[in-house]
């Protein structure tokens, strides 16, 4: 009884339990994805120097990523017209209703810091190609109410990265009934992972040489982090019940090594490394492979442990 209680090592009920399918993942990855965007983003914008047109543009990939993660969380509800209701009440005990308003927030706040971040012949452009719309004079307000508070909508839109980084975790983690997600390691591993594949889209861009430096160095320290966390994350499944000790063999003997092993750890963090290191030392042109692999492994990552958590 104590097993079915605290561990849901229940045969006749946890198959009825095994709900989530691909819409899950994609939210995850996506929203970690935008949170990383949106840390990287004002990280850069508080360098001295110039920005490049690249990276002001970029600010505003943040809104875009976390829509289609709110899509594909809208097509997993069942009651799909009832998602109002989250915006009725904060309720400081609920991580889902911190991160409803976490998402509402992150709206408003990473668009007014793009608007404000633009030069004059980018905001032109903007307000021009909006103009089609009716948008136009709503982007000239906007631009002219963000630009004297640049810096506090800079250190917002960080704040909010953050949060909207680690919620992704902790979503997963308050479902204790699920031995491998019953760690307070995941909000701080899905950070430091969408940290890592926010530098990673980045790198795709035409940023300045600058940036890109910038960017590979946090990306590498990004890495060192998350490969450390990912231990501590296994270790303490393994140091703990009876049930973590089975979720942790998962991962490690189970039906999941191989995916986990090749796509998160050696494909997603390691190769990326020596493909970093073998570029700066032999000179080699930089090439879209390592930021490549480093998104591909964020992906199988939540894909992995939303699947084997459920296993």
């Amino acid at each position: 009884m104590h097993e079915i209680d605290v561990a849901r090592h229940a045969p006749l009920l946890d198959p009825a339990l095994h709900v989530w399918g691909w819409e899950i993942p994609v939210y995850l990855f996506l929203g970690g994805l935008a949170a990383g965007t949106m840390i990287v983003g004002s990280l850069l914008a508080a360098r001295p120097g110039a920005r490049s047109a690249a990276a002001r543009w970029l600010s505003f990939a943040p809104a875009a990523m976390l829509s289609l993660g709110m899509l594909a969380l809208f097509l997993d509800l069942s009651r799909k017209a009832h998602v109002w209701r989250f915006y009725l009440a904060l309720r400081p005990a609920s991580p889902m209703s911190w991160g409803a308003w976490i998402l509402l927030l992150v709206y408003p706040v990473s668009l007014l810091a793009a608007l404000g971040g633009l030069d004059d012949g980018q905001a032109r452009g903007v307000e021009a190609f909006l103009s089609r719309v009716g948008l136009g004079s709503a982007v000239r307000a906007g631009r002219a109410w963000a630009l004297p508070r640049a810096e506090a909508l800079r250190r917002a839109n960080l704040a909010l990265g953050v949060g909207l980084g680690v919620y992704t975790g902790i979503l997963l983690s308050t479902l204790g009934a699920r031995a491998l997600w019953s760690s307070a390691l995941l909000g701080p591993l899905f950070l430091v992972s969408g940290f890592s594949t926010g530098a990673a889209f980045l790198l795709l861009f035409g940023l300045s040489p600058e940036e890109r430096h910038a960017l590979e160095r946090w990306d590498r320290v990004a890495i060192g982090v998350e490969l450390a966390v990912l231990a501590l994350f296994i270790v303490g499944l393994f140091t703990s019940g009876e049930a973590s000790r089975q979720a942790a063999a998962l991962l490690l003997g189970g039906p999941f090594t191989a995916q986990f092993w090749t796509l998160v750890v050696v494909g997603g963090l390691l190769a990326p490394v020596l493909l970093g290191l073998l570029q700066g030392r032999l000179a080699l042109p930089t090439t879209a492979v390592a930021p490549a692999l480093v998104l591909a492994g964020g992906f199988a990552l939540r894909w992995i442990l939303v699947a084997a958590g459920q296993a």
